[in-house]
């Protein structure tokens, strides 16, 4: 096998429960994003603009819809004979085999892997985060620092900083000190959930880690803090552009709404660092004379008749006549009936929206409704909150 400078390990197999209706069927990854993308598709993309040809995609949880979606990794110029994507799921060897128990713990479980391409350096990525980063310049710091770990990392707000590994940092970005989501924290440094690593000095690491029975195999919470315990060279290279952490349905919705208006936090219409995607192959949207759509996305295949104003709306969508749209995403197939009303609402796939139903709070500050997929809300229905077709 050739040898690759550096190759990605992509880590998809998170249950996202946070998401809830979201992804009872899906891993995080894969659900769906700012009107035609997954989530997945973000750190895929980025590999590719970053001349990273080689991609280990680590599965766990509900798998299926993600595999398929990946496939032989050809929307992101992925199909390569040698490198390109695979995916890869726990599996048995020949001494036995067990579930991925942390982040750390899956990469370790794929040394052969990495192994064949003898990298240099190692790129560990969530495949949960929206954001657009050329990997190039990370790995560029990297060298000139002459770091044997370096950690992406964006300041957040005070309030937020405990949902997050922080770290302490001197003048020129070395760290100091790593807390994993600490509840009183002594930074706004925030990790982005992106890493670096020389392997030879991560290899020794994991290999360690794993032989520590009292380790939660986590990359925050054990690799991390035993590099810095071990006088490793660890660097913090700062991000400036748009990053967000897709965990929460709010944090969902506000990324979704972040692509809206004449100059979007993250613009998807820029050249520069595209976002590459599975084509749906729908016919072109259809708009009626009888439409009104202001500061929407709407994709292929969507079919609108009524009103939509500050909305995502992914293929295949329906909108009836006279029926009100505003600040939602609708996902692949939403249906939504003659005279219904959504405000504030995330509305998973194949989900039907009966005639003159109101879905969302009243203004001026309606609190997010989700409604959960392959659902068929009858007419009149009204509903504000999280529904999953159990009706109290």
């Amino acid at each position: 096998m050739p040898k690759k400078e550096c190759i990605a390990m992509l880590l998809a197999g998170g249950q996202g429960s946070r998401l809830g209706v979201l992804t009872r069927r899906v891993a995080k990854p894969a659900v769906p994003f700012g009107g035609k993308y997954r989530i997945i598709d973000f750190a895929l993309s980025n590999c590719t603009n970053s001349g990273i040809d080689t991609v280990g995609v680590l599965t766990q949880y509900q798998p299926l819809a993600l595999n398929a979606y990946i496939g032989i990794g050809s929307p992101w110029d992925l199909n390569r004979r040698h490198g390109g994507v695979a995916v890869l799921p726990p599996f048995v060897r020949a001494t036995g085999g067990e579930w991925y128990k942390g982040t750390a713990n899956a990469v370790y479980q794929n040394i052969d892997f990495i192994e064949n391409y003898d990298p240099d350096y190692v790129l560990v990525l969530s495949g949960d985060h929206i954001y657009k980063m050329d990997y190039g310049k990370m790995l560029d710091y990297h060298r000139k620092r002459g770091a044997t770990a370096t950690i992406g990392v964006i300041e957040v707000a005070w309030s937020e900083a405990s949902r997050f590994g922080i770290m302490n940092v001197d003048d020129q970005g070395a760290i100091l000190a790593f807390e994993e989501k600490p509840r009183r924290p002594r930074s706004n440094l925030a990790s982005m959930g992106i890493y670096i690593f020389d392997w030879p000095v991560l290899r020794h690491y994991l290999i360690e880690d794993e032989a520590d029975t009292d380790s939660a195999h986590d990359f925050g919470k054990n690799v991390i803090p035993n590099m810095l315990n071990g006088g490793e060279p660890l660097f913090a290279y700062p991000f400036q552009g748009y990053w967000k952490d897709v965990g929460t349905l709010d944090s969902l919705w506000e990324a979704n709404m972040d692509l809206l208006g004449d100059k979007p936090a993250l613009d998807l219409n820029e050249r520069y660092l595209r976002i590459y995607s599975v084509n749906p192959n729908q016919p072109p949207q259809f708009i009626a004379a009888s439409s009104q759509v202001q500061n929407s996305l709407v994709n292929e295949g969507c079919v609108v008749k009524g009103l939509v104003r500050g909305s995502v709306v992914f293929p295949g969508v329906y909108i009836g006549e006279h029926a009100q749209v505003y600040d939602s995403v609708l996902m692949p197939n939403v249906q939504v009936g003659e005279h219904a009303i959504i405000r504030k609402a995330i509305i998973a796939s194949n989900t039907i929206i009966g005639s003159q139903a109101v879905i969302g709070g009243e203004p001026p500050e309606p609190v997010l409704t989700v409604i959960g997929e392959d659902l068929n809300i009858p007419p009149a229905f009204r509903f504000q909150g999280i529904f999953d077709g159990e009706v109290d």
